[in-house]
């Protein structure tokens, strides 16, 4: 694991021109970024980076549990509040996927989607094993008016394992790490270049969403995003609704609907829009 402590000036000076300059924290461990996030909020506040080495109570979807050991993997949490309709704020989390998929790409070299890969909405995948996931928490501003109800801040949670040399034995047959899936890693690798590619690309993403929101249709209806995500589209999966569900269905991913939600051909003849759960291969 790294052993220099984080250079939060670097990441600072890397971002100077994004809406994060000037909102970054670092702290050694916490209970989790998110929380930290949703605290400030209370305060008023609308925009912030939190990073750490290490989280103890870690969220990923559902009720599952981040594994997030100190110094191998980058925590973070980015509070946003761009201008956006809650209903194509809903897509935020693959937004926010294509940020940092892109950012692994260019600090770590793997091939956008043919190694690293999104699985809808928020896991990132390296060669096939997980590597990352996304949590989105929103809220809505109070609607005064017959207009649309509007988004009143987003957290944006990103876990990246780093530099794991090992997972749990229930994990390590699913997750992996980028300095896993190196050719030849000699060094563990430095978290300032990833989270400062990450904040440079999700700021470029932000405001894509805020120029396609000024538009009549989305951005997500007229940008390819099977360029992204081999899962999109085309792809047999099982769709497990809850995670306490055994069941779900099974079918063939047929792209997303105007809100960004997933639709599956099922096995049951029916088209399915996937509003929550999550994909995996049958």
């Amino acid at each position: 694991m790294p052993t220099d402590p984080f250079d939060l000036r670097a990441v600072e000076q890397a971002i100077a021109n994004t809406e994060f300059a000037g909102h970054l924290m670092h702290f050694h461990s916490v209970a989790s970024t998110n929380d930290l996030a949703l605290e400030a909020t209370k305060a008023g506040a609308r925009h912030g980076v939190w990073i750490a080495d290490a989280q103890t109570s870690g969220r990923g979807r559902g009720s599952h549990i981040w594994h997030s050991p100190a110094g191998d993997g980058l925590y973070m949490t980015a509070l946003v509040s761009p201008a956006s309709p809650m209903q194509r704020a809903l897509g935020l989390s693959f937004t926010t996927a294509i940020a940092v998929q892109s950012a692994i790409a260019s600090v770590a070299g793997f091939r956008v989607r043919d190694q690293i890969d999104i699985r809808w909405p928020n896991d990132l995948l390296l060669n096939g094993k997980k590597c990352g996931g996304i949590l989105i928490e929103t809220s809505a501003q109070s609607v005064l008016t017959s207009g649309p109800a509007m988004l009143r801040y987003a957290v944006l949670g990103i876990g990246i394992n780093v530099n794991h040399a090992a997972f749990p034995a229930e994990l390590d047959a699913i997750a992996t790490s980028l300095r896993r899936e190196l050719p030849a890693p000699s060094q563990p690798l430095a978290h300032e270049p990833l989270a400062a590619a990450i904040l440079l690309a999700l700021d470029a993403e932000l405001r894509r969403l805020t120029i396609n929101n000024q538009l009549p249709t989305t951005g997500n209806q007229q940008r390819d995003l099977t360029q992204f995500s081999s899962w999109i589209s085309g792809k047999r999966v099982r769709v497990e609704e809850r995670n306490d569900d055994p069941g779900g269905y099974t079918g063939i991913t047929a792209g997303l609907d105007p809100s960004g939600f997933l639709l599956v051909h099922g096995d049951d003849g029916q088209l399915h829009t996937v509003l929550s759960g999550g994909l995996r291969e049958p």
